[in-house]
């Protein structure tokens, strides 16, 4: 049974200082150690970094990426960013300095190869062994596994609606650091798995389009909304969804319509929770949804989300 939302928004949370702009798609973000928020986004500028109040820090990754698409921020505070149509995953200090790059640039594994990479989606870190995971996406349906140094250990995946299988793997965390969770995003479910690739089990969700782990160790799924057919159909997506570790639906928030409204959603495309359980949320607002409407707004469209714990 789903619970009473107990999370409200903040209104106009981030101050974007003048002539810098997301272009509408806040495509993923992150905290670091200090609960400064780090938004990756299609944009002037690739990184731009607030503070938890909202108030801008820095920016930086100018002309050094394709398309911004992930981020995820270890237990060290290094960044992996994740470029879909690149085909590359960076990871970076908080600075920007380059550790190292999974992948290369421009120069895609072929096409549902199970090869690295076709347009990879999310990353995600073990704070115990440093391993990293990476979905593996748009042109393949993977899941592949590196130790800290990058060198590569093992993949899983394969197309298609069976378990273990999957069509768009689009977000990836961990639970515990025991527990892979995949958000498949086109088999509308999240998928379990051991750190082997071992199929454990799956979770009925709608069109999850992201997934994170929260400090309560519980996950939160942002939740794409229907397909046009049904737009306008109330109480499909367009929020997040919040479930126990064990898969049971907790709460949900946001309306139950998209729009540009504070208490709305459109695309919840990145998720990430600070310490104090706040949950920022970064759209794809207008790749996925104004691009669509008759009379899009004009100026900056709302792409990047925050709501504190009541």
């Amino acid at each position: 049974m789903v619970n009473k939302p107990n999370f409200e928004p903040v209104p106009h949370w981030c101050q974007i200082p003048h002539g810098i702009s997301f272009a509408n798609d806040a495509t993923s973000v992150a905290v670091d150690s200090q609960d400064n928020v780090y938004v990756f986004n299609r944009g002037s500028d690739p990184i731009i970094i607030f503070d938890k109040k909202g108030n801008f820090q820095g920016k930086w990754g100018k002309g050094e990426f394709v398309r911004p698409h992930g981020i995820y921020i270890d237990f060290e505070d290094n960044l992996y960013l994740v470029d879909d149509d690149g085909h590359f995953v960076d990871k970076r200090t908080k600075e920007g300095k380059l550790i190292f790059r999974l992948g290369e640039i421009n120069k895609p594994a072929k096409w549902q190869s199970g090869g690295m990479f076709n347009r990879p989606t999310d990353a995600v870190v073990n704070s115990k062994t440093g391993d990293i995971f990476i979905s593996d996406g748009y042109g393949n349906s993977r899941v592949h596994k590196f130790d800290n140094n990058g060198k590569h250990i093992l993949s899983w995946g394969e197309p298609g609606s069976d378990d273990g299988k999957f069509s768009l793997p689009h977000n990836i965390t961990l639970i515990n650091n025991e527990k892979i969770v995949v958000a498949d995003r086109e088999n509308f479910r999240l998928q379990v798995f051991s750190l082997e690739g071992e199929y454990l089990d799956q979770w009925h969700v709608h069109h999850p389009m992201s997934v994170r782990i929260g400090p309560d160790n519980n996950v939160y799924v942002g939740e794409m909304g229907p397909p046009p057919v049904q737009e306008g159909v109330k109480n499909l997506g367009n929020c997040v969804l919040v479930l126990s570790n064990e898969g049971e639906k907790i709460t949900r928030f946001g309306d139950e319509l998209p729009g540009s409204e504070p208490h709305q959603f459109v695309a919840p495309h990145g998720i990430a929770i600070d310490s104090d359980n706040s949950v920022y949320v970064a759209e794809v607002a207008w790749t996925y949804w104004y691009s669509r409407q008759e009379k899009p707004p004009l100026g900056e469209i709302p792409s990047i989300r925050k709501w504190v714990k009541k």
